[in-house]
C-alpha cells in the first residue's frame, strides 16, 4: 500500500517555478477489442512516461463481463493504476485521451461501445469537476466492481470522495462477473 500524498506538500515546476500540490491519482484501464493486454500495458507505459506523473502501483488484471454494453460485446480486461502527480486534472485528462487515441480508440454515439482502450480518471486528489470534459470523481466508479475491486487490491483502506470507503462500496456491488486473471500481469518500468 502506498501512502496518499499530503495535498499541502508542494512541488515546484522546474521551468516556471510554479508551486503545485502533489495529488494521488486513480486511473481505471479497460479494453475489449484487439490485443487488450498489450493495450493496457501500453497505457501503463504511456502514463508512466508522462512528465510530472509517478506511477506507484498497478493492480492485477481482471476479466470482466461488459456492463451496459451493446449485445454481443466481448469481455473486458480491466486494471487500476495509482500514481502521484503535480499535473492539473484537465492536463491529466488530456493525456488520458491522447493515450486512448494512440491505441485507435473510436468514439461513437453507442453507449459503452466496445473499445481498444479506455483510460478513465477516477480520482485526482480532492479535485471535483462536473463539466462535459471532466467529471471528478468519476460519476459511476462507486457502482463499478471492475474499478472498485482492482483499486481495493492496491489500497483496501481507500475512500472514494463523496461515496465513502471502497471496501463498503465493493461489498454493495459484489464481484459477480469479475475473474482474476493470474496469468496476465502489467508491469511498471
Amino acid at each position: 500500500m502506498t501512502e496518499t500524498p499530503n495535498p499541502h506538500i508542494i512541488d515546484a515546476d522546474t521551468l516556471t517555478g510554479e508551486m503545485r500540490p502533489i495529488r494521488r491519482v486513480v486511473i481505471a484501464l479497460g479494453s475489449n477489442l484487439g490485443e487488450s493486454l498489450a493495450s493496457l500495458q501500453g497505457a501503463v507505459d504511456a502514463i508512466a512516461d508522462t512528465p510530472d506523473v509517478w506511477v506507484t502501483g498497478v493492480s492485477p488484471v481482471y476479466e470482466t463481463e461488459p456492463v451496459d454494453s451493446p449485445p454481443g460485446a466481448q469481455n473486458y480486461l480491466n486494471a487500476v493504476l495509482l500514481a502521484d502527480t503535480t499535473l492539473a486534472a484537465n492536463r491529466l485528462m488530456d493525456r488520458a485521451l491522447a493515450v486512448e487515441d494512440a491505441y485507435d480508440r473510436e468514439r461513437s454515439d453507442v453507449h459503452n461501445a466496445p473499445r481498444t482502450l479506455d483510460v478513465d480518471l477516477i480520482v485526482v486528489g480532492d479535485r471535483r469537476s462536473d463539466t462535459d470534459a471532466l467529471r471528478l470523481p468519476h460519476p459511476r466508479a462507486h457502482e463499478r466492481a471492475f474499478v472498485l475491486k482492482p483499486w481495493y487490491d492496491l489500497e483496501p483502506d481507500a475512500e472514494l470522495p463523496g461515496h465513502g470507503p471502497i471496501a463498503e462500496l465493493l461489498a454493495k456491488t459484489g464481484v459477480e462477473g469479475l475473474t482474476l486473471r493470474e496469468d496476465l500481469t502489467l508491469d511498471v518500468e
